[in-house]
């Protein structure tokens, strides 16, 4: 090999292209990490002479960006809430993986101001996708309970490009949302995006989500119904569906889409209390269902559609005129609060109010009484107001002392507009304010799984009715501080502080929070120079559960119908096997001393256990109470259960060893001395290792997750990765060696040649007898789990749960010594306590070549 010297030769030289390469990656690894700059394609909404609105692409382009921080595009998008698009840039999920850009859906930005830069803007020759009629597939279940799958002709509607149209006859997918069309826009005109192989479900959810669509539609006919009516049968349909669990994130999108169609209407305070009734019911809704409707941008929809519609309102309720006038008669309907909403009315002082159990509306008109805030307290104390929504509350004025209120030891949400920040906005034309108080976050979706940052107070949402402009003087908002509770400096390092929601997540940028401790200071106060929805948020990591393949349609009822049938009579039988045997040993003491009876005796007591559990005590109402109350108990009841399982299966794998022992290690087998007490030690102890590593790593996994409730599926016991590797996995290894096993032992036995049908027989009892005592019935448990057909479910049910009946058939009925013991009992005669040995009756079949008249099955 040639040496290297210090001239380069033609080949090891680098080009200048290719230097300038190197140092930009060497200094892109150095410096912080960034999404790259990118096109995108969107649209902008042109409106036409004749009043139209015309769809036009246009190619935009977000600059490079940090990991963690938001991007704005180049050419002014906004939203039609006057929001502008923005883009996160997410970081790598590893250290060496690079951020990337959030996935963009299609983009529909209003026309830009005439104030922005010219922006050229291509031509589309249609703007909408005309209605179109579509085949698919509906599957649905009779009154008997059978499956039946047809063909159906459905059709879309009408839809604007760059949205998406939903079918006339209400199609879900398996997990609860509608099957939609997008409508695209191109060169030639917009066309419908193609879709294949469409299965629509039905399940029992299905008729009040039929009911939903058909209002929804109803709404657009030539002459809809009246909107009062409709508001309230919706909120009828919603009780309805949240009693008997059936909501589902379809009913969620239908009704975003009613909220949009009423808010259409002239705008009335009536109308208004079913709208915040309705959300306040969505709000206690399942938080997976609205992730999954968030799919579809309901909840965003729903968040904007009634803040629209109720910042629309304050003249109606707290007119200039009604200043210092005695306070009138309700301006709302009279069946409100029997509808969960509550009126207070103080129009006299400029103030009238909503209030819900988890929503609150706040009108107020400062120039009565010079009134420019709401403080919310947690308990109850002298001179505060009590609210339906299970806080007190109190009027701030613009004089108010934002140390003062900070000192408050009961305050939870304070905001208050100054006295030099009211009289600007007044001086531009503001009259009226509205504070909305939302008590969770839960209409507030980030549909992402990783979020950065939670909100951990009320949320706070703040409007001035006709003014669009930025504050001129900072808006004071105070929150209570929930890492407080539970301290976590972390939290802080990783972006805690006042945030805002920008209908996609939440952020803080353009928000001054300030405090000397945001671990210690019990309230944060904030100061912000734009109107939106404001919370306190904790920094860190949260994962939230993917939702991709929930399941919330499955139309197999009347199979789950007959499985829990068949697994109630077979533990039936099960538990009346086990009584048998338990009182055979009571009754019968030589029996229960041989050490073969021992060894069956233990697996018996492992099963009754798990048994009772099952059957008694981990009982899905008791789980479900359990979960509700968070409490410890089921997680040592779920503990128990699981316990039990392994010790069965513990049981089995050394049963079956035995076997193994007897029949195929014949020559020279010797038990060690004390066997039966090593076996229980390791049976009831090596259990406990899998059982406790989980209690330790993962306790929340015995506890039935809210899936489980809303099905009534619910019981103490692992799921997730503690199922899989704390249950699943064990029980696959113990089967297999138990199979691997009784394969070896039956062609041991069978390999004796015999034409004696008593021998032939006697092999095939065994044959059953092992798969049975050993748990090879798991195998059809195992296939059913992997989702192998409904068939193994069937098989696994008829089997598994007769697993003690078996047992008792075979070692008490069947044992020729204990039917004769229980024969002499019965009869009355004297009985000499079966002396004749179960063993000796019951001899292997390894000795059954030479005495195979005498031979039964053998026992453990």
């Amino acid at each position: 090999m040639q040496a290297s010297t210090g001239t380069p030769t033609q080949s090891s030289m680098l080009s200048t292209k290719e230097v300038t390469s190197t140092v930009t990656t060497i200094k892109e690894h150095f410096e912080p990490v960034t999404c790259p700059p990118e096109d995108f394609d969107h649209y902008y909404e042109v409106p036409q002479a004749d009043g139209s609105i015309k769809l036009v692409p246009h190619r935009n382009h977000f600059p490079r960006t940090k990991a963690n921080s938001i991007a704005v595009p180049r050419d002014l998008c906004l939203s039609n809430s006057n929001q502008s698009l923005m883009r996160l840039c997410e970081p790598g999920r590893g250290d060496l993986d690079s951020p990337k850009w959030r996935e963009l859906g299609p983009v529909t930005c209003r026309h830009p101001a005439r104030s922005q830069p010219e922006i050229k803007l291509e031509t589309s020759t249609s703007s909408t996708c005309e209605a179109e009629d579509f085949q698919h597939r509906y599957q649905f279940q009779l009154r008997d309970g059978r499956i039946v799958t047809l063909q159906h002709l459905n059709r879309f509607g009408r839809t604007k490009a760059g949205k998406v149209g939903t079918m006339r006859d209400l199609c879900l997918k398996s997990n609860g949302l509608p099957v939609t069309r997008r409508c695209l826009a191109q060169q030639a005109g917009a066309v419908w995006e193609s879709l294949e192989d469409v299965m629509c479900h039905q399940g029992s959810q299905y008729e009040v989500s039929q009911q939903l669509n058909t209002l929804h539609h109803k709404l657009g006919e030539p002459n809809p119904l009246n909107s009062y009516a409709v508001a309230k049968e919706v909120r009828h349909l919603l009780a309805q569906s949240e009693e008997q669990k059936k909501l589902l994130p379809a009913d969620v999108v239908t009704t975003e889409a009613i909220f949009r169609t009423l808010a259409e209407v002239e705008k009335n305070a009536e109308l208004g209390t079913d709208l915040l009734g309705i959300c306040s019911d969505l709000m206690a809704t399942n938080t997976d269902l609205l992730r999954l409707s968030a799919e579809l941008n309901a909840t965003n929809g729903l968040l904007h559609s009634f803040e629209s519609y109720i910042d629309a309102l304050p003249q109606q309720l707290v007119p200039r005129e009604s200043c210092h006038q005695p306070v009138a008669k309700q301006m709302v309907n009279s069946s409100a609060e029997e509808g969960g909403v509550k009126i207070i009315n103080y129009a006299h002082i400029g103030v009238q109010a909503m209030m819900s159990q988890n929503l609150s509306v706040f009108f107020v008109n400062p120039s009565c009484h010079n009134i420019t805030g709401i403080a919310i307290y947690g308990q109850e104390a002298p001179q505060l107001l009590p609210s339906y929504s299970g806080f007190w509350f109190r009027f701030l004025y613009a004089n108010e002392s934002v140390y003062t209120l900070k000192t408050e030891a009961l305050l939870e949400v304070a905001t208050f507009l100054t006295e030099e920040l009211w009289h600007a906005v007044h001086s531009r034309g503001a009259n009226y304010l509205i504070f909305k108080v939302y008590a969770y976050d839960t209409l507030f979706v980030e549909t992402t799984v990783e979020r950065m940052r939670r909100p951990r107070s009320k949320v706070l949402s703040i409007s001035i009715p006709d003014y669009k402009d930025k504050l001129p003087f900072p808006l004071p908002f105070l929150l209570r501080n929930e890492n407080q509770k539970n301290p976590d400096s972390r939290a802080i390092q990783m972006g805690s502080g006042c945030g805002y929601w920008n209908y996609e997540t939440w952020l803080s940028d353009g928000i001054e929070t300030t405090g000397n401790n945001l671990i210690e200071d019990p309230i944060i106060v904030c100061y912000a120079y734009h109107l939106t929805q404001f919370s306190f948020l904790l920094g860190g990591s949260y994962a939230q559960q993917r939702i991709t393949d929930i399941v919330l349609i499955e139309v197999a009822s009347w199979h789950e119908r007959v499985l829990d049938r068949i697994s109630i009579v077979g533990c039936c039988l099960s538990l009346f096997g086990l009584l048998g045997i338990w009182v055979t040993a009571i009754l019968f003491k030589n029996w229960r001393s041989q050490a073969s009876t021992m060894v069956l005796l233990h697996l018996c007591l492992a099963l009754t256990l798990q048994m009772i559990l099952l059957i008694f005590l981990n009982t899905q109402d008791v789980a479900e109470q359990l979960a509700l109350e968070r409490d410890a108990r089921c997680i040592a009841l779920g503990a128990l259960l699981h316990y039990s399982v392994l010790v069965v299966f513990s049981w089995m794998l050394i049963i079956a060893f035995m076997q193994f022992q007897r029949f195929v290690t014949v020559i020279g087998f010797r038990r060690p001395q004390h066997y039966i007490a090593i076996a229980a030690l390791v049976a009831w102890t090596l259990p406990l290792l899998p059982t406790l590593l989980l209690v330790a790593l993962d306790p929340q996994s015995y506890v039935p997750s809210q899936d489980q409730e809303d099905t009534h599926t619910a019981v103490c016991y692992p799921s997730g990765y503690g199922l899989t590797y704390g249950v699943v996995l064990p029980i696959a290894l113990v089967t297999a060696a138990n199979a691997l096993m009784v394969f070896c032992i039956m062609h041991s036995v069978f390999k004796v040649q015999t034409k004696k049908r008593q021998l032939i027989f006697q092999q095939l009892r065994l044959c059953v007898l092992l798969f049975f005592l050993l748990g090879l019935t798991w195998i059809f448990g195992l296939c059913s789990y992997m989702r192998f057909g409904i068939a193994f479910s069937y098989l696994f049910c008829v089997t598994a749960s007769l697993q003690g009946f078996v047992i008792f058939v075979y070692f008490v009925v069947v044992n020729r010594s204990t039917r004769n013991s229980w024969r002499a009992l019965l009869n009355g005669s004297s009985f000499k306590g079966g002396q004749q040995s179960s063993e000796g009756a019951s001899r292997t079949l390894s000795r059954s070549t030479t005495q195979s008249d005498k031979t039964t099955v053998a026992s453990v």
